[in-house]
């Protein structure tokens, strides 16, 4: 995935880690932390050396944000747990109403689905209506103890 003017990749790992610190605003010492933690996980070279992207320089000062604010490292853990999955979960419904959206044009005589008075589906072709029954019900609450 790309981003930036020029093109930049956010996740290509450019940054050895005293420049991934400096960035982010903190001790080389604490990334090795995070990283053992898995609050934030660089890339290795084959010297096994850290390589940290632009992307894992802006978890990391979200991490400092959210510590500054008291949140424990568990809790951070937690809530880039559930920021990463939010994200995955939010691509997929694009990629799904996308395929949604070129089904419904590329389909002459598409059909709508329904539920039935019975609870069943339907199939309908595209612009009809169900059928609804149009019988009134009248409803009389028992009333003075009478039984019937």
């Amino acid at each position: 995935m790309s981003g930036g003017a020029h093109g930049m990749d956010e996740h290509a790992p450019i940054f050895v880690i005293s420049a991934a610190a400096e960035l982010a605003g903190m001790h080389p010492q604490t990334l090795r932390q995070y990283d053992r933690l898995g609050l934030v996980e660089p890339q290795r070279t084959p010297g096994k050396s850290r390589r940290y992207s632009m992307r894992d320089v802006l978890q990391l000062r979200e991490i400092a944000e959210l510590s500054a604010a008291g949140v424990s490292l568990e809790g951070i853990r937690r809530i880039l747990e559930l920021e990463n999955r939010v994200n995955v979960l939010a691509r997929r419904v694009h990629e799904l109403e996308g395929a949604l959206a070129d089904e419904m044009l590329n389909r002459p005589g598409r059909r709508v689905f329904a539920a039935g008075a019975e609870g069943d589906v339907i199939s309908l072709k595209a612009g009809t209506r169900v059928r609804r029954s149009n019988a009134v019900v009248v409803w009389r609450p028992l009333g003075n103890g009478e039984r019937h």
